[in-house]
């Protein structure tokens, strides 16, 4: 009897692209009957740890990585990989892979910095007109398997959640500003969906969304009763937040992390992109609605806007916004 083979996945960050990994992921697993090993950043360890398909998670240290290079080593050679799969590619991810020594070493086609140079492969041609989906499953046709149906196999622990249905999640704020719609227009959003649905609000962030959070649960509460919004940013980590999500009916979001976490739950999403194309980091499937803007200059792709007024999400109304979380509130079971 063959032993099992053995993978080497290397997807080191960020958030939401550790969920565009995942089908992938999950193909290489179920057609080779694989045992799967991850390397990731130590600060989303935990969250990989919740993908029921991987074996063992391990920690790239990304900072002082020299000091902790002979340790990281000793941890990625502890088995004979068959196939190290490196799915960030960049030096740093193509060099991980090369220390691991596996049989065959392959490489993504949006790799850069010289990855190739440490890559036996460069899976697919280089192609930014599709999802990122899309591009991380170029490893297997790389590898002719079958291609089997797009899953993220992800599994959160239930989190306590005592407000009534509909249960909307709200993300106000991203790590980059100009990809932020404004307060006051998720405020409007929240408000008008309160009034019609009488739907219970859930805000989400980090330590330093708190305050911002805490404006808009205030402007709320102002508006109708004193219950039913629930201001959770910088009270959860990310796994808590898979769990709040798999509870919410609906998540609104800019394009952010989250936003990638709830499409992998199948909860559908509302979301507001402006400097960004959908086609390549929107939410993946169906049940979702994009909003964006006729602005000329979108998408940029600049971290900051060129030209300082952010009008591709100044200009998206709340109307939209409304109406597009309206039609998925009015089809849900």
């Amino acid at each position: 009897m063959n032993p099992r083979k053995r993978i080497l996945v290397i997807k080191l960050s960020s958030f939401g692209d550790i969920f565009h990994a995942l089908p992938s992921v999950s193909n290489l697993k179920q057609a080779l009957d694989a045992d799967v090993d991850w390397v990731t950043q130590p600060e989303y360890v935990e969250l990989v740890k919740c993908f029921p398909i991987v074996s063992r998670v391990i920690p790239f240290p990304r900072r002082h990585f020299w000091t902790n290079a002979l340790s990281f080593r000793k941890s990625i050679i502890l088995h004979q990989y068959d196939l190290v799969i490196d799915l960030q590619g960049l030096l740093k991810s193509a060099f991980a892979g090369w220390m691991a020594r596996g049989v065959r070493r392959i490489g993504p086609s949006f790799q850069r910095e010289g990855a190739w140079l440490f890559y036996d492969a460069v899976a697919g041609i280089r192609n930014k007109n599709r999802h990122a989906v899309e591009e991380n499953l170029d490893v297997v046709r790389h590898l002719g398997l079958p291609m089997l149906p797009v899953v993220f196999p992800v599994q959160f622990p239930v989190q306590p959640c005592d407000e009534p249905r509909p249960r909307i999640a709200i993300v106000p704020l991203s790590r980059r500003a100009n990809k932020n719609w404004p307060v006051a227009r998720f405020i409007e959003t929240a408000a008008a969906l309160r009034a019609e649905f009488n739907a219970s609000i859930y805000l989400f962030g980090s330590q330093a969304d708190h305050e911002i959070c805490a404006r808009i649960q205030s402007a709320l509460l102002t508006g109708k009763g004193t219950a039913g919004v629930v201001n959770l940013a910088g009270k959860t980590n990310l796994v808590e937040m898979g769990g709040w999500f798999k509870q919410m009916d609906m998540v609104v979001v800019n394009d952010s992390g989250p936003l990638h976490m709830a499409a992998a739950l199948h909860v559908p999403v509302v979301t507001m992109f402006g400097p960004t194309d959908p086609c390549r980091t929107g939410p993946y499937g169906g049940r979702h609605r994009v909003i964006t803007t006729d602005v000329a200059c979108r998408p940029c792709y600049a971290r900051v806007c060129p030209l300082k007024s952010v009008e591709c999400m100044d200009g998206i109304p709340a109307g939209k916004v409304i109406e597009a979380a309206r039609k998925i509130l009015e089809a849900r079971e």
